[in-house]
């Protein structure tokens, strides 16, 4: 019986003192995807501290726009890539104790021998000389939405400021220059594939060099083309040469933030300490190892510098100062209003039997975001009259095809279309996808335009994808089918014809409208 008491004793004390040495917090991080590598070192930290770590990965406008809503974002900590997207939505200050992890200039990668073909390695190169090979059909390069993701916007920010003859910071009068846009429009028809995630694209790049498809270039974090050099090193693939614009570049400062969400001093505490564990010497020295710069302060370190293909974390480079919050803004809307490529999307949407009644109302809901530019302006999504748009509703076959440009009346049209659909009948989404290739590759001038399929369906489709991507294949252009999940939507599906064509799935279960402002963000 004593030995058995004491038994009980000892047990309970050493679930007391592990209780002790337990913070039990369970703390949740929304962060950039070019911060996935470093969730590793976070999650050693809480593993240490007994704490549960969860992270969300979102772009740098939904980060910013779940800061702006009332309540703001859920999670206890925002890290995001840059703090231009702190600033100009936490209006209502809600992050404390914003602090710089990592330095992240954005930079062109671009293919060795392709820039060994320009002349520009072992040479300074200016926004100018990308310009100009542009201009001469002698570059194309991936760069992700300015208004959707940090590395997209701080390459626009650039562009802006070496336009502007590097001006030390950009002033709202200097987004009325003709020279301007018309310089910095020249250099965005330079995008061949666009995304919301910086992080998404080098993948798209990685996976694209593995099927034999070579892109040029892409603009991304100094320290995400050492990721991707890494990757295809292992391939045996050619490294991106790395182009530090001579004439300014921006540089994202990864800062991390506290959200308090009254959750108790523990919470806080938290955070203040795994603050000082990502400052210490020894943890610097591991981010500093993934090719990100770090902040002053604490032992200099850095990682090697890699000649072969120009990676030199340790160079001095020309950082563009960041404009005012009202004046990113303003850039922003005319990026998406006046600057950048123009889209041309093929809406493929659902109005089979099983969208009947909530389904239905959720996909017009959507198409009112889509197509009313107040709305679409709200999350910078609008379209242009430059741009082309498709509108196919189908359900067993497809229904018709509405096609306007995106000015106002264009979309109203749209609209119109949209809502005098109603659900019934079968589901064959590739019939659709056919169509909709069709009207792509046959619209005129088609370089010029960034082609996209955007298919929203919510379940299993009939049908076959054989036919249509044999279709796909002998296009003259390699168009991205995105797929947006809803209901009981076959997800491997939608997920086998988006890796066949480069593309990604959106999950619209719980917000359809904002499943396509997302998708949206790559096109």
């Amino acid at each position: 019986m004593l030995k058995t008491l004491t038994s009980v004793l000892l047990l309970t004390l050493a679930v007391l003192l592990t209780a002790c040495n337990s913070s039990h917090v369970n703390f949740s991080i929304v962060s950039g995807s070019e911060n996935t590598v470093l969730e590793p070192i976070v999650q050693e930290f809480c593993a240490k501290q007994g704490a549960t770590c969860t992270f969300a990965y979102e772009g740098s406008l939904d980060i910013g726009l779940g800061l702006q809503r009332p309540a703001g974002l859920d999670q206890d900590a925002v890290w995001p890539a840059s703090s231009v997207w702190v600033d100009l939505f936490d209006t209502g200050r809600k992050v404390r104790n914003l602090t710089s992890i990592a330095q992240m200039p954005v930079i062109l990668g671009v293919r060795k021998s392709k820039a060994a073909e320009l002349g520009w390695v072992g040479k300074p190169v200016f926004m100018k000389d990308i310009l100009a090979a542009v201009k001469d059909g002698r570059l194309k390069f991936l760069m992700t939405s300015a208004t959707q993701s940090n590395s997209g916007a701080s390459a626009y920010l650039a562009m802006l400021s070496s336009a502007l003859g590097g001006k030390e910071v950009i002033e709202p009068g200097d987004l009325d220059n003709a020279n301007v846009r018309e310089t910095v429009s020249a250099l965005l028809q330079g995008v061949e594939r666009s995304s919301g995630s910086s992080g998404w694209l080098a993948d798209l790049y990685v996976e694209s060099a593995g099927k034999g498809t070579l892109y040029d270039a892409m603009w991304n974090y100094e320290a995400t083309l050492k990721e991707t050099n890494d990757r295809l090193k292992q391939m045996g693939k050619e490294p991106l040469y790395a182009i530090y614009p001579a004439d300014g570049v921006a540089v994202g400062d990864s800062p991390l933030g506290f959200i308090d969400h009254g959750r108790g001093a523990d919470v806080e505490k938290f955070f203040t300490d795994l603050l000082a564990y990502l400052q210490s010497d020894a943890v610097r020295k591991r981010i500093a190892d993934t090719g990100r710069r770090l902040p002053l302060g604490g032992q200099a370190v850095q990682a090697t510098a890699e000649p072969d293909w120009n990676f030199d974390p340790g160079r001095l480079v020309t950082s563009i100062r960041m404009p005012e919050p009202a004046v990113i803004r303003k850039a922003l809307d005319l990026y998406q209003e006046a600057l950048r490529k123009p889209s041309l999307t093929a809406l493929c949407f659902d109005f089979s039997g099983s969208m009947e009644d909530q389904g239905e109302k959720q996909l017009q809901a959507a198409a009112q975001l889509l197509f009313t530019p107040e709305k679409a302006s709200e999350v910078l999504v609008q379209w242009t009259p430059s741009d082309r748009i498709f509108v196919l509703p189908f359900d067993g076959a497809v229904r018709g095809n509405f096609e306007a440009t995106g000015d106002a009346a264009g979309q109203a049209r749209l609209l119109a279309a949209v809502a005098e659909q109603h659900a019934g009948g079968g589901t064959d989404m590739y019939a659709c996808a056919q169509q909709a290739l069709q009207e792509i590759t046959a619209t005129p001038d088609l370089p010029k335009y960034l082609p996209a399929i955007i298919i929203m369906t919510d379940g299993r489709t009939d049908g076959s994808a054989d036919r249509f991507l044999q279709q796909w294949r002998d296009a003259p252009v390699r168009v991205p089918v995105f797929g947006i999940t809803f209901g009981d939507a076959d997800k491997t599906q939608f997920a086998s014809l988006a890796k066949a064509t480069s593309a990604r799935v959106f999950d619209g279960s719980g917000d359809l409208a904002g499943a396509f402002r997302a998708a949206r963000g790559y096109n």
